[in-house]
């Protein structure tokens, strides 16, 4: 018994499973139900496998394909859909509550640029020492960064103390 093939991928020729299967030769023509034995002899009269490309209909459906250009084509399907897609990273930007006025708008300059290239923006508020007491600095801080970029991202966690720190994270409209 030759051994089965990889967990990915369609089951082909004799590791199909079931007895009776719906049959779809190469250039499409609907073949109608048939044995399976039967079915792999066919495909091997053609010089092709016998792919099962839908297993959960009823009768399994099967086609005459080469199972390599078929996994080859699959593959390369698969790499073209990851290479396009976007990941949304999250950038961190640190501040401190008391911080002037010409470093709040350097750092909203880059929060800007991170929103615009689609990444989410977690803003940490750092308080050491006695800024502890002033708690209500860094939620107006935090406030005024929310109405700044009121137009281009929009809050996914509001301001929160943790420990020594507050937090905010921006996600892009």
């Amino acid at each position: 018994m030759p051994t089965p093939p990889s967990k990915s991928g369609p089951r082909f020729n004799q590791f199909i499973q079931s007895e009776k299967v719906r049959v779809i030769d190469g250039e499409g023509e609907n073949l109608g139900v048939l044995y399976t034995n039967e079915a792999i002899e066919q495909a091997a009269e053609v010089g092709l496998d016998l792919v099962e490309v839908s297993p959960n209909a009823d009768p399994p459906v099967c086609k005459f394909l080469d199972i390599g250009k078929y996994k080859f084509e699959a593959q390369k399907k698969a790499n073209a859909a990851r290479k396009s897609q976007k990941t949304q990273e999250i950038k961190e930007i640190k501040m401190r509550p008391n911080i002037d006025t010409h470093d709040y708008d350097v750092k909203m300059k880059k929060v800007n640029q991170f929103i615009d290239n689609g990444d989410k923006v977690k803003i940490t508020l750092r308080f050491r020492g006695r800024e502890m007491a002033h708690q209500q600095l860094g939620m107006e801080l935090l406030n005024r960064v929310k109405d700044d970029m009121n137009e281009t991202a929009k809050v996914e966690a509001h301001p929160r103390l943790e420990g020594r720190q507050m937090l905010m994270v921006l996600s892009p409209r």
